[in-house]
């Protein structure tokens, strides 16, 4: 009696990487009988009187099956290295089924492997640990990278800041710089705007001098020339009056004098001859006239 029901068999083996690690390798497959006849002409699937089988050949099929999957799975490995194989699940149970269903050896049986899955694949116990070292290295390293990029952009980011905050240092001085310049330039224009104001007021008070001088100049012939007229004109009165009597010189001078003044030439003439002159009387009368202002 041949079963054509599928069958499920589980299976782990230890196979050996590319690298020559060693891995543990869990999983399932699934399988029929699709041919019967040919199953039966290689295998005893006599049944004995008590209903069991007569051989151990019905045992041993699922067996076969393992070991081509174990065959084909050995191939797939020994061409991986190790951190490769337990991250290819997928691709092996794929290569593997492909191997499998290929290979003559199942045919010859009138198998049909329905499928198969690989539930883990586990490196060695200290394997496993100094892969989670290195992971967790390379987790650390990367951190410490990312904390590093992170500075190294804060650094940069800072640098950036300073170098645009020197950038607007240097561009307000450069705008002081053409202030201070405008404002010197303005006060430079006005400096010499004043000097030629100054200049010019210089000019204009030296020409005033200068016609000053020549008023002076001028005035001072004019009355060089005056009083030369004057002197020849005194100096003639002088010759025309020389040897002329005093008394007459005298009565000529007093003409058109005020009374007081002819009193006092009056007085004068008495005081001259007072030695001559014994009494004086001035009467009241006399003296008031004498004291009373002139009109």
């Amino acid at each position: 009696m041949v079963p054509t029901a599928s069958v499920n068999e589980p299976f782990i083996f230890q196979e050996v990487t590319a690298d020559f690690q060693e891995v543990s390798i869990q999983g399932q497959v699934t399988y029929r009988v699709a041919e019967p006849g040919r199953t039966a002409s290689l295998l005893n699937f006599t049944l004995g009187g008590d209903g069991k089988y007569v051989s151990e050949d019905p045992d041993k099929l699922s067996q076969q099956v393992i070991d081509q999957i174990q065959v084909a799975m050995r191939a797939e490995l020994q061409a991986l290295n190790l951190k490769y194989a337990l991250g290819s699940g997928e691709a092996l149970v794929i290569r593997v089924s492909d191997a499998v269903r290929r290979h003559p050896a199942l045919a010859a049986l009138g198998l049909d492997l329905l499928g198969l899955s690989i539930l883990a694949i586990k490196p060695k116990p200290e394997t496993a640990r100094a892969l989670e070292a290195e992971a967790r290295e390379a987790l650390l390293r990367r951190a410490d990278e990312a904390t590093y990029a992170r500075r190294n952009a804060a650094v940069e980011q800072e640098r950036a800041i300073k170098e645009n905050e020197l950038a607007t240092e240097v561009a307000v001085e450069n705008k002081k710089r053409q202030v201070r310049e405008a404002q010197m330039e303005a006060e430079r224009s006005v400096q010499e705007r004043r000097l030629r104001i100054a200049q010019e007021e210089m000019a204009g008070k030296i020409g005033l001098e200068e016609q000053n001088k020549d008023l002076v100049l001028l005035a001072t012939g004019n009355a060089r020339a005056e009083a030369d007229a004057k002197a020849d004109g005194i100096a003639a009165m002088m010759r025309a009056f020389d040897g002329a009597d005093s008394k007459v010189l005298q009565a000529l001078a007093s003409v058109g004098m005020a009374p007081g003044q002819l009193m006092a030439l009056a007085f004068r003439d008495l005081a001259d001859n007072a030695g001559k002159i014994g009494q004086l009387n001035v009467s009241p009368d006399l003296l008031r006239e004498m004291l009373q202002p002139q009109e």
